[in-house]
């Protein structure tokens, strides 16, 4: 008799990815499992962030999980209230199958030492990463302890984007902090020397692992991220001329772009801040479309399959709900993105986000995107480029 398709327990989760075997380094985040209209429906938490998954397939005692728009999955077995198999990520060729557990009915993140946090790590860290090629990469750590507890949620902001929402505790004088976003699976752990240093590790999957340090610094600020990319000859027109994900021709001389204000943003479907700022475009396009606003993304891909690079960017847009369009460049990197660039001295991060006007001339480069995250710094963007979009669309 054919064994019959294992229900699933509703509820709370607690899951790990076995990110270093040799040391039992786990990354751990939460989810939780219900049904609607009879099918599995998972929502992964980290901090504020809750990110509905759908795409679940169940055969007999085993579960196929495809992360919303990434190119990864989790495959596993179950066992009474136990899931164990592997995470997949199919964009690396190495190091891309990291062992996975989940256990039913555990609520907690990290464990906790102490229902009472008697130390601090609230407010602004001025950090550096120091990375295994020998190259530091600035960051800012912005840490909220909730309600006085050791339980914290934050984030840490570079010149190219923010590391999303993390969630963790502070147990004594260490810090763990975690985010599994289907894309992202990121751990740090750190100790407070004092009052004013942290000392730690973070892990990118199982791939990568360096040192990081924090000086608490109220003040910290990075390089201004309009700056960092630039033209190189003033007045530089933009142009552009690619296919959407139905082999459709798109160009900025179409009539649909004669003399609207266009935002041109440079992403890929694999990237979780693009994820963040298209979701931001979204809004910004239902709320100046009708003005003469026009917005239009420039795909770069990590692979170089048309068809592939094609099905990714219109799941991806399909999941999004995105009302402009999505060119497919079938080019790959930021390397390969200054090379379609030429005009500009660099690409340093996806996304990057370019503004023209009505003659469509480069008004404004912005590098990285500081989401939701990120608070404080997520609000004055908004602010800002409302305020240059109405202040383009005005011009005639």
């Amino acid at each position: 008799m054919e064994a019959k398709t294992t229900k699933l327990k509703t509820g709370t989760y607690r899951a790990e990815l076995l990110l270093d075997a040799n040391n039992n380094t786990l990354l751990p985040f939460n989810f939780d499992l219900s049904y609607e209209n009879k099918k599995p429906r998972i929502i992964f938490r980290n901090a504020e962030e809750k990110i509905v998954v759908d795409e679940i397939r169940q055969y007999k005692d085993s579960i196929f999980i495809k992360l919303p728009v990434f190119d990864t999955e989790i495959r596993c077995k179950i066992k009474g209230g136990v899931w164990e198999g592997v995470w997949i990520n199919h964009y690396r060729k190495d190091k891309n199958i990291i062992p996975f557990k989940a256990y039913f009915n555990q609520t907690y993140r990290f464990e906790t030492t102490s229902p009472v946090s008697t130390e601090s790590v609230e407010g602004r860290w001025e950090v550096v990463f120091k990375g295994q090629n020998g190259k530091d990469t600035k960051a800012i750590g912005v840490f909220h302890h909730i309600e006085q507890s050791p339980f914290i949620s934050g984030t840490f902001l570079t010149e190219t984007g923010d590391y999303r929402y993390l969630e963790g505790v502070l147990n004594g004088k260490k810090l763990l902090l975690s985010c599994f976003d289907g894309s992202h699976a990121f751990l740090f752990e750190a100790t407070l020397s004092d009052k004013e240093h942290l000392e730690g590790v973070f892990y990118s999957g199982s791939h990568w692992k360096e040192n990081w340090s924090g000086i608490k610094n109220d003040s910290a600020r990075l390089r201004d991220p309009d700056k960092i990319t630039y033209v190189k000859t003033k007045d530089s027109v933009f142009t552009f001329r690619y296919q959407d994900t139905k082999g459709n021709w798109v160009s900025s001389g179409d009539d649909s772009f004669k003399n609207k204000v266009i935002i041109v943003q440079l992403m890929g479907s694999w990237c979780p801040n693009c994820m963040d700022e298209s979701r931001f475009l979204k809004q910004v396009h239902e709320k100046y479309n009708a003005l003469g606003l026009e917005i239009v993304a420039l795909a770069f891909e990590k692979t170089n399959d048309p068809e592939k690079s094609k099905a990714q960017v219109e799941r991806m847009k399909t999941r999004l709900e995105l009302p402009y369009p999505v060119l497919i460049t079938q080019k790959t990197g930021k390397d390969k993105a200054g090379e379609t660039l030429p005009f500009l001295n660099e690409i340093a991060a996806f996304p990057t986000t370019l503004f023209l006007d009505r003659s469509h001339n480069i008004v404004k480069i912005h590098t990285g995107f500081s989401g939701p995250a990120t608070g404080k710094a997520y609000a004055d963007f908004v602010k800002e480029t409302e305020q240059l979009i109405e202040q383009l669309l005005e011009q005639r």
